[in-house]
């Protein structure tokens, strides 16, 4: 069976998220595309008061000064498509009351026809958090195993119950609910959030950082789950983020995934051959418009369908 593809869906500053999030989900789905996928970047500190990833020194790359709202993308990607799937990879949960974000997820379902995947992470910005006003970013693990309990509560049968740190449900009716039960999925790359994957998620998000690193993270997700008895088959979805260019780049500094349709191909195969079901492939910001945008998306999809993805 073929790897399905995803395609990231604009929400840069060079695109007009009005219009050209439904022209690029519609563009997506006649081309192929199995799902679209948007990322959430809330704001973007000056100066920085840490680097990216909360790695110092790492600067934070320029198209996160302008990150479009996750939640209002996938609703306009919805309502101007039919088959493709919604995902998120990811939404930082954490930054979120749960009980909004699950009853807005569940709407989203509802109305798209069941086609919502809810890609969750715990996000590692300090200013994020302390704008959201959540919970201090010390505690998000504990507030994302909350986010994910009040999904499963309000997503489930009425009434609705819930008893947790942030949100109190006594009996309630909730809805409208999904159409069918909306998969969770969790970045997860350490071993807590390994385990959180296997105890209470659908499937994992890895990032295309290199093909031995996510081997050895998806064996340890794999044995895992064997030894904590999971019958569960784990959904994977891998994201790549992409930068083409007409032209091949040559020698032995090129960076996976920036240069031709072709090595942006040649680059997805590995992962492929991890067992990996699904590869979102994010070329957004390297692109100057919209129209660029679904032309390199087609290119990509076909050279990467010609070689075998």
């Amino acid at each position: 069976m073929a790897t399905r593809l995803g395609l990231g869906l604009p929400q840069n500053r060079q695109y007009d998220l009005g219009r050209d999030v439904p022209d690029v989900a519609r563009a997506a789905e006649r081309v192929g595309y199995d799902s679209v996928w948007v990322y959430e970047r809330a704001l973007f500190p000056e100066p920085a008061t840490q680097g990216l990833y909360g790695v110092e020194g790492l600067p934070w790359p320029d198209s996160y000064r302008h990150v479009a709202d996750p939640l209002v993308a996938l609703t306009l990607a919805a309502a101007a498509t039919e088959r493709v799937e919604l995902g998120s990879s990811v939404l930082v949960a954490p930054l979120h009351m749960p009980f909004q974000l699950a009853r807005t997820l569940a709407t989203l379902d509802a109305v798209s026809g069941g086609r919502v995947v809810a890609g969750f992470g715990t996000g590692w910005s300090l200013d994020e958090y302390a704008a959201s006003g959540i919970r201090p970013i010390k505690e998000r693990g504990r507030v994302l195993d909350e986010v994910i309990d009040v999904c499963r509560a309000v997503w489930g049968p009425d009434p609705v119950r819930h008893h947790g740190r942030i949100a109190q449900i006594d009996s309630a009716v909730v809805g409208p609910k999904p159409a069918r039960p909306i998969p969770v999925l969790l970045a997860a790359s350490t071993a807590r959030a390994r385990e959180r994957l296997v105890e209470h998620a659908d499937g994992w998000l890895p990032i295309g950082t290199g093909v031995e690193q996510v081997a050895t993270q998806w064996h340890a997700l794999q044995d895992l789950a064997a030894e904590r008895g999971r019958q569960q088959p784990i959904r994977t979805v891998l994201r790549v983020n992409a930068r083409f260019s007409a032209e091949p780049r040559g020698g032995a500094g090129r960076r996976p995934f920036h240069g031709s349709a072709d090595q942006i191909a040649e680059d997805l195969l590995p992962y492929t051959e991890l067992g990996l079901q699904e590869i979102l492939v994010d070329v957004q910001s390297g692109a100057r418009d919209a129209q660029e945008l679904k032309d390199v998306a087609a290119e990509v999809y076909e050279r990467a369908r010609a070689a075998g993805v």
